[in-house]
């Protein structure tokens, strides 16, 4: 008896063949989804540029090699040798204490000096700035509300270039670099593609916020930085799950990778290394701000998902039983005890030197009455000094006037100004001609064509996790989420806009992954590529020209009042 069912092509399952509606299709243009094999779900290999486009441009072969070797490390360090030069350039500009470095700055070179803050005097910025070695450090405690992590990184650049604008936005200016790294090499592995990566990171670049940011010692853009740092390491640790997976699983007679249940539900995933280190990032970010927290949950929810979603791709039938029994335990030691362990040695200063604030309060103070006396001192000084922080925050309502509702951040509604001069023409590099004043001013304003086409990616992002079931959406919303949601649950709090750093070099990672979307998947035909290729390009290039517009306006470049008028393009930007 003759079957009338196509045959099966040798390798594949017969579930995976087509069917026969879609075989009869096929005469009026169907073209099916390519057949994606267990392996290549388990470690997508990295995409590689047509050969087309080598053979146009008259690349020999063995250059194309070359080239793709080096594209993995030699495009993210060109763009991050790129955003290095654009943040260290003339970086002690303003000379000037400006925002809040006058308070970050100053308990930073007492921590790094005497290892706890001081209190410092109200009027002593302009003599900081007119001769720092006048300025003697106080050593009578300073009450401080946020950790120390931030304020330690911010005192190591102290502590090279001495008590000066430049040695405290030095670290801060250093890490902004280095993130621009990490999130082309980040991007890089997210979407299998050097290019995209490489467009994410070139994106966080020439973004205003992170621009401005990197350029201000202020605690924020250090948080990011940590961020970024604990989303690559469990990037890197999914990827080493999936390729010990996918070598444990069998293979069949023509060696196609077969999925096994028994495999898939039993395997244990051994030492993970880069989950503890993530581990160790997020306690750094949360030593740095509270708000850390959010992302220790959060990732920590991502990579147990993770572990889910591998083995069930492998074959688990009951993938989530599987991961309680063997991963759950392990992926809560890896972050939420290393993490708290690692937050609370940042606080290593405060607790040996027995000089900081409320550093005596369980010995000495109303604290020594106390029914736990096998707790030692210093733990119990330090969880009253947490408990009088979070009460402080919580309660901090009063008004400011560049506070900002966390609905307007996306779209940059309400930036705010850290240092504003009005010099007259001739003086402090206003140009002599100029008709009226000039307007000199540090704006933290994201890039707003950038911001505005995340609106757009972030949607995207999500309608690819909701309905297409895409994992890197997920993550990237995930990552988004963490850093902007929350602050949704303290509006009657001052809030404002550049907390939104943390969150940025996630939606260069969404405006990235649209970007791809606009150039096609591969195998699209060469009309649909070039009108993707035009559009990608257009948008990149007007982000770049934004970016430089504003460049005056992040810098404290004095330009003539009317030219300042032009770039306030919202009346809330004023």
């Amino acid at each position: 008896m003759t079957s009338t069912a196509p045959q099966t092509r040798q390798g594949e399952d017969a579930e995976q063949q087509p069917g026969a509606w879609q075989q009869r299709l096929r005469r009026f243009g169907y073209v099916p989804r390519p057949v994606i094999g267990l392996r290549e779900r388990l470690v997508p290999p990295y995409t590689r540029p047509s050969p087309r486009l080598w053979s146009v441009l008259g690349v020999p072969p063995s250059t194309v090699a070359a080239l793709l070797r080096m594209s993995a490390w030699g495009g993210p360090l060109l763009v991050a040798v790129f955003a290095g030069i654009l943040r260290f350039w003339n970086l002690g500009s303003p000379n000037a204490v400006i925002f809040d470095e006058t308070y970050y700055a100053k308990d930073a070179w007492a921590l790094i000096n005497q290892g706890y803050e001081g209190n410092w005097p109200k009027d002593v910025d302009k003599n900081l700035i007119r001769d720092p070695s006048s300025v003697a450090i106080p050593t009578d405690p300073g009450y401080v509300v946020h950790p120390p992590v931030g304020k330690w990184v911010i005192g190591l650049g102290e502590k090279i270039f001495d008590f000066t604008p430049f040695g405290w936005r030095f670290m801060v200016a250093l890490l902004g670099t280095v993130s621009v790294l990490l999130l082309c090499r980040i991007g890089r592995r997210l979407f299998r593609s050097a290019f995209l990566g490489c467009l994410a990171g070139l994106l966080l670049a020439v973004d205003g916020l992170h621009f401005v940011m990197s350029r201000t010692a202020l605690l924020d853009l250090v948080l990011m930085f940590f961020v970024v740092a604990a989303f690559g390491c469990l990037l890197v640790d999914r990827d080493r799950v999936r390729a010990r997976l996918a070598a444990a699983l069998p293979t069949d007679a023509e060696g196609v990778l077969r999925p096994d249940s028994a495999v898939a539900e039993t395997l244990r995933l051994g030492w993970r290394p880069w989950r503890i280190a993530a581990g160790v990032m997020l306690g750094l970010a949360a030593g740095t701000k509270w708000n850390g927290l959010y992302y220790l949950a959060a990732f920590g929810l991502l990579t147990v998902l993770w572990d889910v979603g591998a083995r069930r791709t492998a074959g688990a039938v009951r993938p989530y039983a599987a991961v309680l029994r063997r991963d759950l335990v392990p992926a809560f030691v890896a972050t939420v005890p290393v993490a708290l362990v690692t937050y609370v040695a940042t606080w290593s200063g405060w607790i040996l030197t027995d000089r900081g604030h409320f550093r005596q309060w369980a010995s000495t103070g109303p604290g020594r009455e106390t029914s736990w006396p096998f707790v030692p001192d210093w733990v119990r000084s330090l969880w009253h000094y947490e408990a009088e922080v979070y009460r402080f925050h919580v309660t901090l309502t009063s008004g400011h006037p560049y506070e900002s509702n966390p609905w307007s951040w996306i779209v940059m509604g309400r930036p705010v100004s850290y240092y504003y001069e009005s010099p007259a023409p001739g003086v402090d590099g206003c140009p002599p001609g100029t008709a009226e004043k000039c307007a000199a001013e540090v704006l933290a304003l994201g890039t707003p064509l950038l911001w505005w086409a995340g609106c757009f990616a972030i949607c995207y992002a999500l309608w690819r996790w909701l309905f297409r079931r895409d994992w890197r959406a997920g993550a990237i919303a995930c990552a988004i989420a963490a850093g902007w949601v929350p602050w949704f649950f303290f509006q009657e709090r001052t809030i404002f806009v550049f907390y939104a750093v943390v969150f940025v070099p996630f939606v260069c990672l969404a405006v990235a992954m649209m970007t791809g979307a606009l150039l096609g998947p591969p195998g699209t035909d060469e009309r649909r590529r070039a009108v993707g290729a035009i559009g990608a390009g257009v948008l990149v290039l007007l982000i770049i020209w934004n970016f430089i517009y504003f460049h005056p306006i992040y810098t404290g470049t004095p330009i003539p009042v009317d030219e300042w008028r032009d770039r306030m393009w919202l009346d809330t930007w004023v």
